[in-house]
């Protein structure tokens, strides 16, 4: 004889009243969505130094989307602004083109935020 099985009725409702449960969270890159930097007209004409393939593999947040909890990120389409932050209550606005740190090298990175030390540019330091 096999056991009925059992069912609480309260963790029927406990995805309801967590729909933003560990939003922002750190858990990588594949749980937002992302556009290339080639997409989007604006980041294009600002960034026409860089060669075609590596606007391709510059991932932007597609607006909408939450930050992560603690990654730092930059805006593409006002980089006066500096790098800054993330916090899990923020989302990428549609007049943004915020890039994730952590989803870009190092040396992209640098080129990016400005750094003009062309050691720490590597590749990049022969487009500046």
């Amino acid at each position: 004889m096999t056991q009925p099985e059992k069912h609480d009725k309260g963790d029927l409702y406990l995805e309801d009243l967590h729909v933003n449960d560990r939003q922002g969270q750190n858990r990588g890159p594949e749980h937002y969505l992302t556009r290339s930097a080639f997409d989007i007209k604006e980041v294009h004409e600002r960034l026409q130094d860089l060669p075609d393939d590596v606007l391709k593999q510059l991932p932007v947040l597609e607006s909408g989307e939450r930050l992560e909890e603690g990654a730092t990120y930059f805006d593409l389409l006002h980089p006066e602004r500096g790098e800054f932050t993330g916090m899990n209550n923020m989302i990428a606005g549609p007049d943004q083109a915020l890039v994730n740190k952590s989803d870009v090298d190092f040396e992209l990175w640098n080129w990016l935020t400005g750094v003009d030390n062309p050691y720490r540019l590597g590749r990049f330091s022969s487009v500046a």
